[in-house]
């Protein structure tokens, strides 16, 4: 690809119908919901539970219930997009995951600390990667995987900028204050940036291919649909749950709030070094294979965070590692529709096929918090990852899809 291909491709310039200004707000937009409604909770849950007594395992199941609404409101969410654009979803969820942050830090006791993230999980439906994937496939279509590489690659520095950022403001100020700026900065970057650069025409749905002429009932009752799902689901618990789980492992080792934060962070950095090697990857490899390596080396870089008690920069080094791979899984998951089945109902499948991965990455960081005592501490906890992953990337064998019809 050249540079003026590349340049096209990012910017919209080369199709009309790309409208130029969706890429780069969708990758700003990305980075800040990411970076504020998910990765600020692991940095600022010490300092929440710290000061108000509350169990780690209750505002841990708070951030879960958070994930569990945002899967099941995904598959909605993919319909409406499939049917009538991004603009008016992620809009309003822009509003909503403000507005729900407020709640979050002004709550009083448990139950509105819940009441808040059950509203934080409509938010991450309406502008999480799902839709900003939606948007992007049907609008860039046939070059989409090249958009939802650059924006994932601006995703992953979510963490980057964000986890450190969150432990600056714990620094100086209480975990509600933090999380009432957070949530300005949230509201006064995405809401804009949705409402106005996601207003171009809605192209309509894509005539489905002739080897993938199956309806979207057919293909989502698939065996090769269902075991997909489930290797990305046990994939996806054993992903989230080391993510929220590396600040308390790094914690018990002996390492400072601040030393956890950028070992997180700079996970995120590794998340968009991996995703510049998905295009080589996606060349040389079948779907099959790709979705079984991928698992399986999340499954090496959780036993190598299990075993290895530092240096710290050998961690961090881990963390970065562990990032690729999970950056890689993102596009993943990305892809897997379109690979598989085409573009045309891509908001309704892609929905359905995440819903059990992020209800997993729901239950993940709960069931991780739970175990961890009972297992003996969080090296242990990421020695039974590891067994799950393993697990996951013999399910993902099974996945093949099948041959195409004649």
């Amino acid at each position: 690809m050249t540079e003026l291909d590349a340049h096209r491709a990012a910017t919209g310039t080369g199709d009309r119908s790309r409208p130029r200004a969706v890429l780069p707000a969708l990758c700003t937009t990305q980075i800040t919901s990411w970076g504020i409604v998910y990765y600020a909770f692991p940095v600022l849950n010490p300092a929440i539970t710290a000061d108000t007594g509350w169990p780690t395992g209750a505002t841990t199941a708070a951030f879960s219930a958070a994930l569990l609404i945002s899967a099941f409101a995904g598959i909605r969410v993919g319909r409406i997009i499939d049917h009538r654009g991004p603009r008016t979803v992620m809009t309003a969820g822009s509003v909503l995951g403000a507005a729900s942050l407020l709640i979050i830090a002004a709550a009083p006791n448990l139950p509105m600390f819940f009441a808040g993230w059950l509203l934080a999980g409509l938010a991450m439906a309406a502008t999480f990667y799902q839709p900003a994937f939606t948007a992007l496939t049907r609008w860039w279509a046939p070059d989409h995987v090249r958009a939802l590489t650059i924006v994932t690659l601006a995703g992953g520095l979510a963490s980057t900028v964000f986890a450190p950022l969150t432990a600056m403001l714990a620094n100086h100020m209480s975990w509600r204050m933090s999380y009432a700026v957070l949530a300005a900065i949230l509201a006064a970057v995405t809401v804009p940036a949705h409402a106005f650069a996601l207003k171009a025409p809605w192209p309509a749905a894509p005539p489905q291919a002739p080897h993938t002429g199956d309806s979207a009932i057919t293909v989502s009752r698939s065996r090769p649909f269902w075991m997909l799902a489930a290797a990305l689901t046990l994939s996806a618990f054993t992903v989230y749950a080391v993510v929220v789980a590396l600040v308390p492992l790094l914690l018990e080792r002996g390492y400072t709030t601040s030393q956890a934060a950028w070992a997180l962070g700079l996970g995120g950095a590794g998340q968009t070094l991996g995703r510049t090697l998905y295009a080589i990857l996606a060349r040389h490899t079948g779907v099959t294979a790709r979705t079984t390596t991928l698992i399986a080396l999340g499954g090496v870089t959780t036993a190598a965070l299990a075993f290895t008690p530092g240096p710290y920069i050998l961690l961090v080094a881990l963390s970065v590692a562990a990032g690729m791979v999970r950056g890689n899984l993102t596009l993943l998951q990305a892809t897997a529709t379109t690979d598989r089945w085409g573009t045309t109902h891509y908001g309704y499948l892609s929905g359905l096929l995440a819903a059990p991965a992020t209800t997993a990455s729901a239950l993940a960081p709960f069931a991780g918090a739970a175990l961890a005592a009972p297992l003996g501490g969080y090296p242990h906890l990421f020695g039974a990852l590891t067994f799950i992953s393993i697990l996951a990337a013999l399910t993902a064998l099974r996945a093949a899809p099948h041959p195409p019809k004649p």
